[in-house]
């Protein structure tokens, strides 16, 4: 499955972006869906994942309560809607998915990567 990212952008500080990731492939819905981030200088990290029936989500301590993963199986996306942002939520994201039986939270587990969307948020 290809993957592709969009919905960066700048926004000062306690606004909000929403995220969106479109995938190409007829097997979209077999995937569990995952965001990450990197920052310049850091590792990448995982933020927020879904399972491919959208009955678990599961999201970094980071963003808890402040982010909302979800999916749409019939129109290939999934999308992350970001609120309250911090500066520190400032990085390059990803969104990538993964076939493996349960839901991952770590780089290693996803197969398939999308280009990335930098996030800026400014103090």
């Amino acid at each position: 499955v290809q993957l592709q990212a969009s919905g960066g952008g700048l926004v000062q500080a306690g606004g909000s972006l929403r995220l969106a990731c479109t995938a190409s492939g007829r097997t979209f819905s077999i995937y569990h869906m995952g965001w990450f981030r990197q920052a310049p200088g850091k590792e990448r990290e995982f933020v927020a994942a879904v399972n491919w029936r959208e009955v678990r989500t599961y999201y970094a301590d980071s963003v808890k309560g402040r982010f909302t993963i979800s999916r749409d199986n019939a129109k290939n996306t999934v999308t992350l809607q970001m609120n309250s942002l911090k500066p520190e939520d400032t990085a390059v994201y990803y969104c990538a998915a993964s076939g493996k039986s349960s839901l991952p939270t770590r780089t290693y587990e996803y197969e398939n990567w999308g280009q990335g969307t930098q996030v800026t948020v400014s103090s």
